[in-house]
């Protein structure tokens, strides 16, 4: 599928973070997202089949905003040229982010605290199409790992807003009671998906919580 974006996301990572060249016809082009079937629909949530997708990603202890800044950076870093090729890699979406681990901490006495401000977050950039592992330009970073994510059932629910964590909070939650009512396992942790840039309106932003599945 491919949709319109009103400016990548990528793009505003260059601007602001690299101080590179902006060049903002490139930015408008038309920006790719992975290929999916879509198997049923209830309202906002859609429950989807994708095939294996190649990514790029790195991950980053401590809360949600700064990990996602922080893997804006290197990975948009990454697609622009920082590789052993120098190689520019068209830009897709969505930026995806998910809770990859818990760091728990305790006082004497008490019991471990767990929350999103203790746990480490992988950030994922989602590779082209027509790449595979050989001819993807290995990383000058070499805290960014190319995988292949295998093919997966997926529900996603999606909604506008402000990329608070109060507002994926309550749309986590609303997903995992849809699951529940319906009789779906999810698989894992919820992954946050961001499609536009943050000067679009947050009321038009599109936004989704995507949720693997097991297969019943």
């Amino acid at each position: 599928m491919v949709h319109r974006l009103t400016l990548s996301i990528l793009g505003l990572v260059a601007l602001v973070l690299s101080g590179a060249t902006f060049n903002v016809d490139a930015a408008m082009a038309d920006v790719s997202e992975p290929v999916f079937k879509l198997v049923s629909q209830d309202g906002d949530v859609e429950i989807r089949d994708y095939g294996p997708v190649l990514v790029a990603q790195m991950s980053f202890a401590g809360d949600r905003d700064r990990a996602v800044r922080a893997g804006f950076e290197l990975l948009s870093g990454y697609i622009f040229g920082k590789n052993e090729t120098t190689q520019k890699i068209a830009m897709t979406a969505p930026i995806a982010q998910f809770r990859s681990s818990i760091v728990t901490s305790s006082l004497a006495g008490q019991s471990p605290v767990t929350s999103d401000d203790t746990a480490e977050w992988t950030i994922r950039f989602m590779m082209p199409m027509g790449f595979t592992l050989d001819t993807l330009p290995k990383p000058d970073d070499r805290r960014i790992m190319v995988v292949e994510v295998p093919a997966r059932r997926v529900a996603a629910l999606r909604f506008s807003g402000l990329w608070t964590d109060g507002n994926f909070a309550t749309h986590r939650d609303q997903l995992a009671a849809w699951l529940k009512a319906k009789g779906l396992k999810p698989v894992g942790e919820p992954t946050y998906a961001y499609y536009d840039p943050p000067w679009q309106p947050f009321f038009w932003r599109r936004n989704e919580i995507l949720w693997d599945i097991a297969p019943k």
